[in-house]
């Protein structure tokens, strides 16, 4: 999820905060950046998983470094080696001109150093601004899906090598979640064997896409930074790629409408189309969106569990977003149960 602004106090004493100074400085070593002139370090709250700060040099550049947690910190199984797919969506999104942060160093290292983006996350603005910035984000999308990736899957390498297909690429995502649904006796409003059975009757429909793509799966306004420019408010970057994934372009569109429907959002469709990007909302295609709203509210779920979410995160996710999970199997169950078209 997004980052927004904190302070050091989130750092647990004095001497957890000398460490993070040290572990910034290095972090700045290794990319070959001057460790010195390391002015200023600012926790940024909101993330779920991994540790971000704010870093300010002397001549006021400023970087964001991610740093995961501890190895025996509980996790989904996806979570593993997250970083390696954010710094892949960085990469590729520069190629087709998308703003983002520039990885700079070795990710490989245990850490994300990235450059910073302009901009606050997106909140509430003005209805005449709201169009113009929904039909930018489209246009941005569009560009973001015509990158062609290696084969299906998250590049993590978190639940194997990438895949040569689609539905076995994604069948083994959504296993994996219903595997740490088990495994972390994670509540659903519905039994987790019930809920493998939709989806398995819906798989089919995953074998009309045949072209990796270029997937951030976590494009809520928290994760959309927007800069105050003239004439108007601008995107200034997509942001927390940890999440991408090379599959279906529709799977984007979950969290674009988050908890929503984005057939009602015709600014952000209209942007698509005008990027060049294609879309369709029945039968099949219908049927796959169905499947990716129930997978991210799945994980919605089941992560509260091993991020040991406080009784008010745990009932609003029971209360808001496990009935989006069960209309959204609704919709895959409808759709797996209907009769085929025979034609004339």
């Amino acid at each position: 999820m997004g980052d927004g602004g904190a302070g050091e106090a989130a750092d647990a004493g004095a001497g957890a905060a000398t460490d993070a100074w040290e572990r910034a400085a290095e972090a700045l070593r290794q990319a070959g950046l001057p460790s010195w002139s390391l002015t200023g370090r600012r926790v940024l709250s909101g993330g779920t998983y991994n540790a971000v700060e704010e870093l300010t040099l002397a001549d006021g550049s400023r970087y964001v470094l991610k740093v995961p947690p501890p190895r025996a910190v509980p996790a989904l199984a996806y979570e593993r080696q997250l970083l390696i797919s954010e710094a892949e969506f960085y990469r590729q999104a520069a190629t087709v001109g998308v703003p983002a942060p520039s990885p700079v160093g070795d990710h490989r290292d245990g850490h994300l150093l990235m450059t910073h983006c302009p901009g606050e996350p997106w909140a509430d603005l003005p209805e005449n601004e709201h169009g113009p910035l929904r039909k930018e984000l489209g246009r941005l999308v569009a560009r973001l899906h015509r990158v062609a990736g290696p084969g299906f899957g998250y590049p993590s390498g978190a639940l194997g090598p990438l895949a040569p297909d689609w539905r076995t690429a994604f069948t083994g995502m959504y296993e994996a979640i219903l595997d740490d649904a088990r495994g972390y006796r994670a509540w659903l409003p519905h039994p987790v064997d019930e809920v493998a059975g939709i989806a398995r009757a819906a798989f089919g429909a995953l074998e009309e896409v045949t072209v990796p793509r270029l997937v951030h799966f976590d494009l809520w306004r928290g994760n959309i930074l927007v800069e105050r420019a003239e004439p108007g408010p601008r995107i200034g970057g997509l942001i927390d790629g940890e999440r991408m994934f090379w599959g279906d372009p529709l799977a984007d569109f979950v969290s674009l409408a988050l908890l929503g429907d984005i057939r009602r959002d015709t600014d952000f469709l209209t942007g698509y189309q005008e990027g060049g990007g294609t879309y369709a909302f029945e039968d099949a295609p219908r049927q796959r969106l169905a499947l990716y709203r129930s997978y991210l509210y799945l994980i919605m779920l089941v992560e509260t569990v091993p991020r040991a979410s406080g009784d008010e995160r745990v009932a609003w996710v029971r209360e808001v977003v496990a009935p989006q999970l069960t209309a959204a199997l609704d919709e895959v169950g409808r759709g797996a149960n209907a009769p085929a078209d025979k034609g004339p």
